[in-house]
């Protein structure tokens, strides 16, 4: 890689203090995803209008998971502390 490359490389990636909302935002979309695919099928099957179902539940599960995550992530890191050795 090129020092140019390099350059914008670093500037299209944010700062270290959104990492939190990177996490929730990814953890989020990828769950959110999963469950609207699996809880829509098993819902009402998988037809014709299977793939317009799953992304208008998407609508509304994407968001509330992201609320979700921001929420709980901190209990979550807790949780672990306490359950998980440290690195030695």
């Amino acid at each position: 890689m090129t020092a140019p490359q390099a350059v914008a490389m670093r500037r299209w990636k944010l700062g270290a203090r959104a990492t939190p909302f990177v996490f929730a935002f990814f953890m989020a979309s990828i769950m959110a995803m999963l469950m609207c695919l699996v809880i829509t099928a098993a819902n009402a099957g998988v037809g014709a209008d299977y793939p317009a179902r799953v992304l208008g539940a998407y609508q509304l599960a994407m968001p509330t998971a992201f609320c979700c995550v921001l929420m709980v992530r901190p209990v979550v890191m807790r949780l672990v502390a306490w359950t998980v050795h440290p690195p030695r």
